[in-house]
């Protein structure tokens, strides 16, 4: 597949145009012109470039990819071994950070609800609401997360004891409690967790469960993938670099 066919068709799936983001989404570095075996993973680190390029791949498919607004702009350091080794091998590098974390169908918070069995009541921006149509009691529901993601979240009691409103939004995304809070959130959940988080969960009335930015944002770029390859016949393999934050 040629490289600009699979890049005009991811923009246009996952609406890149509809998002401002901290980092270029898309075709971040260039490579060979031809793709047939791509490497997914959620970040592009020295680890996923080296296993990709040990399994012969054209092209790298993350979530957090490079070039963030934040980071200093020289290409020095471990940023230039990165690039190089992308460069070397002629692999190219896509990333898909926002608008991957929003999408419908193949996000990371759509499919966080498939994982937990969610209906998805409401989508606000890239915050994701279910409200339960069989209430659970928290414990439960926090057994469900632990066993899905394989990762014992940090809880931070608040709510209920029975569970009628889930709020959730992957990745670093601690900050969007006040707009669970404001949509009447028995529990939100999200990757990270910050100093205040503990007080405004005790203090409004909400569970707060930090799942983990890495094992939230597993997902979405796994699905991804796996929609390239039935569409596309391409070769795709999802590679978990292990990351306990």
């Amino acid at each position: 597949m040629q490289r600009h066919i699979l890049e005009k068709y991811i923009d246009e799936l996952l609406q890149v145009e509809l998002y401002k983001d901290y980092a270029p989404n898309g075709l971040q570095v260039e490579g060979k012109s031809k793709i047939r075996k791509i490497v997914t993973g959620v970040t592009a680190s020295q680890a996923l470039i080296d296993a990709a390029i040990d399994l012969g791949a054209d092209a790298i498919l993350v979530h957090h990819g490079y070039f963030w607004k934040s980071e200093p702009q020289q290409i020095i350091g471990f940023k230039q071994r990165r690039i190089k080794s992308l460069l070397l091998n002629d692999i190219n590098l896509f990333a898909y950070h926002l608008p991957l974390d929003g999408h419908a169908e193949l996000g990371n918070n759509a499919q966080l609800a498939k994982l937990w069995g969610l209906k998805v009541t409401e989508q606000d921006g890239l915050l994701f609401s279910a409200d339960l149509d069989t209430p659970i009691a928290v414990e439960a529901f926090y057994d469900r997360v632990d066993e899905t993601l394989q990762r014992k979240p940090l809880w931070l009691q608040g709510g209920p004891g029975i569970l009628k409103k889930i709020c959730w939004c992957s990745g670093g995304a601690q900050g969007y409690i006040d707009q669970a809070i404001a949509k009447r959130a028995d529990l939100f959940i999200s990757g990270e967790v910050s100093e205040q988080t503990t007080h405004l969960a005790a203090e409004c009335g909400i569970h707060y469960f930090a799942a983990g930015h890495h094992a939230t944002e597993r997902l979405g770029i796994k699905a991804l993938g796996e929609h390239l390859a039935e569409k596309f016949a391409l070769d795709v393999t999802f590679i978990d670099i292990e990351n306990p934050v």
